[in-house]
């Protein structure tokens, strides 16, 4: 894992990925064959929010292989898990929770649901209340909560500039030019907090069929 993360990711070393890992609940790995091929982590846990307990989906490193950027067992793989664990508390609300280097992550919230923090068009102050709360529990004063951006004093590990860039194909996507004004700072290894709820009511028609079918 951490040999494929270094392959796409300055500013890191094998120490600090191991490091970031033992604070992850569980990895989502993908295989062509016998290879790892690509991988996300995740934190999950619980907490109180406004006097009501919440359930944290908290995303760490992706990383996938250039050769496999189309495939998609990684992002169906995770919402059936996100699915299960939606299953094991279906009363307590579900969160997504992640912080953004990269254009091609943002665009996973757009593709799965239907509202998001933050979005291009539309503000919602309660989800931005919550992720602000996140943030400054995990990151500290690291975090601005002004600019919806994690500035670490030294990168914790940043795109390389050959996969950082987006083609002139992703440059026409609305998401892509809202990350780049959002984040300008991401190729030094700045990262923009993101929040999503993961309910059937918030996600896009094929997203939600696969959620449904693993939260039922």
């Amino acid at each position: 894992m951490a040999a494929l993360y270094l392959r796409y990711y300055d500013s890191s070393s094998e120490a600090l990925f191991l490091s970031d890992l033992e604070h992850k609940t569980e990895a989502l790995l993908v295989y062509s064959g016998a290879e790892l091929v690509g991988f996300t982590t995740q934190e999950v846990y619980r907490r109180s929010w406004q006097g009501q307990d919440i359930q944290v989906i908290y995303s760490g490193d992706t990383v996938v292989e250039q050769a496999h950027w189309g495939q998609q067992a990684l992002a169906f793989s995770w919402i059936e898990r996100a699915g299960r664990i939606k299953r094991e508390a279906p009363d307590i609300p579900l969160y997504w929770f992640l912080i953004v280097k990269g254009h091609r992550t943002y665009r996973y919230l757009p593709a799965f649901a239907l509202k998001f923090h933050p979005h291009w068009s539309e503000q919602c102050d309660s989800m931005k209340s919550l992720a602000d709360s996140l943030a400054s529990d995990k990151f500290g004063t690291d975090y601005d909560p002004e600019k919806g951006i994690i500035a670490f004093p030294e990168s914790r590990g940043q795109l390389k500039g050959n996969y950082a860039h987006p083609t002139a194909d992703e440059q026409s996507k609305q998401a892509v030019q809202f990350f780049l004004q959002r984040n300008p700072g991401y190729l030094e290894g700045h990262e923009m907090v993101c929040l999503c709820e993961l309910s059937e009511h918030n996600l896009k028609p094929l997203t939600r069929r696969v959620f449904r079918r693993s939260a039922r």
